[in-house]
C-alpha cells in the first residue's frame, strides 16, 4: 500500500478491515465504529493491536494500551498520530 497519501484514519481502518475479512464478517467498517460494531472481540483487540504496530511500524507504549485508546476506530487512529509525531 502507498502510504504516502493515505491517512492513519485510512489506514486503521484498512487494517480493521482486514482483521473483519479474516473472521469472515461481511460488513463495511468506517471510521467511527467501536470495536464491537465491527465485529471484532477482545481478542482480536489484541491481534489489532500487533497488527497496528505492524502497519505503522511502531511499538505501541503499555501505558496506551488502554481501553479509552482501544474504544473505536477513530481513538486508534488519534493514539497511532499521535505516536507517529512523537518519532
Amino acid at each position: 500500500m502507498d502510504n504516502s497519501s493515505t491517512s492513519a484514519g485510512e489506514r486503521v481502518v484498512a487494517v480493521v478491515q482486514r482483521l473483519v475479512g479474516d473472521r469472515s464478517i461481511a460488513r463495511p467498517v468506517s471510521l467511527d465504529d467501536t470495536l464491537a460494531e465491527a465485529g471484532l472481540t477482545s481478542l482480536d483487540a489484541i491481534r489489532l493491536v500487533l497488527l497496528v504496530e505492524d502497519e505503522f511500524s511502531i511499538e505501541i507504549p503499555v501505558c496506551e494500551l488502554t481501553l479509552a485508546n482501544f474504544r473505536s476506530i477513530s481513538t486508534i487512529s488519534l493514539l497511532v498520530t499521535k505516536l507517529l509525531s512523537r518519532t
